[in-house]
């Protein structure tokens, strides 16, 4: 059943609702980059345990994206955030109490099981409650709270971790547990969750229907992008402030660094939000995610400190705006009955990605591989995902969701 074009009166307000949520995860993601160059010598971790640090959220990521996916098809897309968001910020005030590495690691498989479940869930319930024709832009300016919850921890990050530790500041985190009381009551669910009169899907069915023939082309296509997205963006940004380290850089310097390299992911978002309805859905994917590839490639090239900035620059607006557009092309690929599972199982495949790219540069890092190689390896799955949507994607810019 086509949803009706006028959704809800106040996009703004909703938007705004669940970006604040959204914030707050990229705010714990962000800030994770600069802990484990922090607790690298307070616990005294080689450069495979600190590629595990980032895994492991990306395994409770893929646990969560899935799980959550489809229980938002089942009770709600509202509930569904609620529940997640509780979870990871709790788990963040919890891990300022760790005493070790390995309490601290089961801590943030619990983290990620959170952020893993809101993400997808949250893309869903904004696709599903605006306008057609500000569908799209809707999703990426959510995006774009992302920017800002890493901006947040970058300046927390900064000013706090070197003088009053990284305890400190995952507290300051998981203070946003208060948010998700105000949340419960301050959004109304997906009125084509509402309107759904079909039997509820479990997970094999959920499964099942998404490798229809009708739709088996398109979860092929998110499948391997979100792949290619998650593992080479996990792998580069989560070693941003150690790669800086370990070209000569000192901690305090890099975080400042990286700071300046994440100003530019919020241009990226407004880019891609002014032209996914300009443009179409297909096009801005692909072109952000060439920009990526190619800044990805120069960063890991780079040797002065000028091109080593600008690359990065780069890589942020590029990257970021590849992800806005992928949070808004994903839901638009399924019906209402399975929308959430669908963009909850691609992000459950993603973050395995996730898994694999920080272990690999942690590997990579210890056999001394340079970093131009590294990175070179990023840029060719970057590629891959360009490739994929070109070939198998369909635009759904202005198309009515089932």
């Amino acid at each position: 059943m086509a949803l009706a074009k006028a959704k809800t009166a106040s996009p703004v307000r909703l938007v705004t609702g669940v970006g604040v949520a959204w914030l707050f995860d990229a705010m714990d993601v962000g800030m994770l980059s600069f802990v484990i160059a922090a607790v690298k010598g307070e616990w005294g971790l080689n450069a495979v345990q600190m590629g595990w640090i980032g895994s492991v959220s990306s395994i409770g990521m893929a646990i969560g994206a899935v799980l959550f996916g489809i229980l938002a098809d089942r009770i709600g897309r509202k509930t569904v955030l609620s529940v997640t968001l509780l979870l990871f910020s709790l788990g963040s005030a919890a891990s300022a109490l760790a005493t070790g590495y390995a309490m601290f690691m089961v801590l943030r498989l619990i983290i990620g099981a959170g952020l893993g479940g809101e993400l997808p869930v949250a893309s869903t319930l904004v696709s599903e409650s605006v306008e057609t024709k500000h569908r799209g832009r809707s999703v990426v300016l959510l995006e774009s709270f992302w920017a800002a919850g890493w901006l947040l921890a970058a300046v927390v990050s900064y000013f706090v971790i070197p003088h009053w530790g990284w305890r400190v500041a995952m507290v300051l985190t998981g203070l946003c547990a208060l948010y998700a009381l105000y949340f419960r009551e301050g959004l109304n669910e997906s009125p084509a969750f509402l309107a759904q009169t079909h039997q509820k899907p479990g997970f094999f069915q959920a499964l099942t229907a998404l490798w229809q023939r009708k739709y088996a082309k398109a979860t092929l296509m998110l499948w391997v992008v979100w792949f290619m997205v998650v593992f080479s963006y996990y792998g580069m940004f989560l070693w941003l402030p150690s790669v800086m380290v370990l070209k000569g850089y000192s901690m305090i310097n890099s975080f400042g660094y990286v700071l300046v390299m994440t100003l530019a992911q919020l241009p990226g978002y407004f880019v891609a939000a002014w032209l996914i309805e300009k443009w179409g859905r297909k096009k801005v994917l692909a072109t952000f995610l060439i920009g990526t590839a190619l800044a990805a490639l120069g960063f890991g090239l780079a040797t002065g400190l000028p091109a080593l900035m600008a690359s990065g620059m780069l890589l942020s607006f590029f990257n970021l705006g590849a992800w806005g557009a992928l949070y808004a092309y994903s839901p638009e690929q399924y019906p209402s009955v399975i929308r959430s599972s669908g963009s909850g199982m691609a992000a459950g495949v993603g973050r395995i990605g996730g898994i694999v790219g920080p272990l690999l540069v942690g590997s990579l890092v210890a056999a001394k591989v340079g970093f131009g190689l590294i990175f070179g390896i990023f840029t060719v799955a970057i590629l891959i995902g360009v490739i994929a949507v070109l070939a198998l994607g369909t635009e759904t810019m202005g198309e009515h969701l089932e």
